[in-house]
């Protein structure tokens, strides 16, 4: 039961991680190693991927 716990705030904590990347892009006041200081959970790939799904959205 505690694992599966884990395993919840982990993902709840990636996906926070993700929205907070994803706003930071869209304002595009910061560069994507700026926001990879700031986001310590996503990978500079990961900010990558989102930042080409936002491009894509605009």
């Amino acid at each position: 039961m505690c694992k599966i716990m884990e395993d919840m705030r982990n993902e709840a904590a990636l996906n926070n991680a993700r929205e907070t990347a994803e706003r930071l892009i869209k304002k595009g006041k910061m560069t994507l190693d700026e926001i990879a200081e700031c986001v310590p959970l996503l990978s500079i790939e990961e900010l990558r991927e989102i930042e080409m799904k936002v491009m894509q959205l605009a």
